[in-house]
């Protein structure tokens, strides 16, 4: 009898000293919790007086292509982008650059010429209200020479919203009312004439991290006019990139530029395939 009952006292102990160790495990987790958050809270503290980096952060694309025999052609391109930030403002200069030639046989005569020749040049100046919405200015100038139009140029407001974002994919998406002035080809009918006009334009910016070293970048835009909806441009490019090293990337690209009101001869849609070593710095 009597070892039963030591045997129980013993038992009883044993749960005991279990309820006391669990519990104090449990203040213990409580306590580390407690002090996880308020780590958190200063790390963020932290990082909020971090002076914001305001170098220039720039990237350039450089494009070419040769063939020789049956066909004899160059081609040519060149883009960058540059962008500031300071505070809660950014500016963002963009250039385009293609240039192309090719030889053509007129009367058995064998003759270079060009092919391709344009120029494209957009800055944007941004305002940050949140970290999802910036009001922006932007001003625009492209000149293409075979394109019926010897130049055409933007100007005006709009606003940007970053829709998503996350470890992997950004996708932002612009809007703008803008005051256009075109120039058309004195070639044409309506040869010299400057058309004015109020236009609005759409722009989606999207990319993807495939994996660490390679990425996926896609832009479209189209801009149109608000008086006669059959004058639009439509512009897309498609960007697969991978990295070589710390600033050197290659990649392809295809562009299209397609323009709605043109002269008789004239493509509407203009394609580029392009292959580029890119550097970022």
């Amino acid at each position: 009898m009597k070892k039963i009952t030591l045997s129980m006292i013993a038992l009883s102990s044993l749960l005991f000293s279990a309820d006391v160790d669990t519990t104090q495990l449990e203040a213990d987790i409580a306590t580390a919790e407690a002090a996880k958050k308020e780590a958190e809270a200063k790390l963020k503290a932290l990082i909020a007086q971090r002076p914001q980096d305001q170098s220039i952060h720039s990237n350039v694309k450089f494009g070419y292509m040769k063939t020789d025999g049956n066909s004899n052609t160059e081609t040519f391109s060149l883009n960058g982008k540059a962008t500031k930030n300071w505070g809660v403002n950014s500016l963002k200069a963009t250039l385009d650059i293609q240039y192309g030639n090719a030889d053509t046989v007129v009367n058995n005569v064998t003759v270079n010429e060009v092919n391709k020749e344009k120029y494209f040049g957009e800055l944007e100046y941004g305002y940050a209200f949140t970290k999802v919405l910036t009001a922006t200015v932007v001003v625009g100038y492209k000149n293409d020479k075979f394109s019926s139009y010897d130049y055409q140029s933007y100007v005006g407001p709009g606003v940007k919203y970053k829709a998503y974002k996350s470890d992997k994919q950004d996708l932002d998406l612009e809007a703008s009312l803008l005051y256009s002035k075109d120039k058309i080809m004195d070639q044409y009918p309506a040869s010299g004439l400057e058309e004015e006009y109020g236009s609005y334009k759409a722009k989606l910016l999207y990319e993807l991290k495939i994996i660490d070293d390679l990425k996926f970048n896609q832009e479209l835009s189209y801009r149109a006019s608000m008086d006669e909806s059959t004058n639009y441009f439509v512009f897309s490019k498609s960007e697969l990139s991978s990295k070589i090293s710390d600033i050197f990337s290659a990649g392809i690209a295809y562009q299209i530029e397609y323009t709605n009101i043109v002269g008789d001869d004239v493509e509407q849609r203009d394609n580029t395939l392009t292959a580029f070593l890119s550097v970022d710095y």
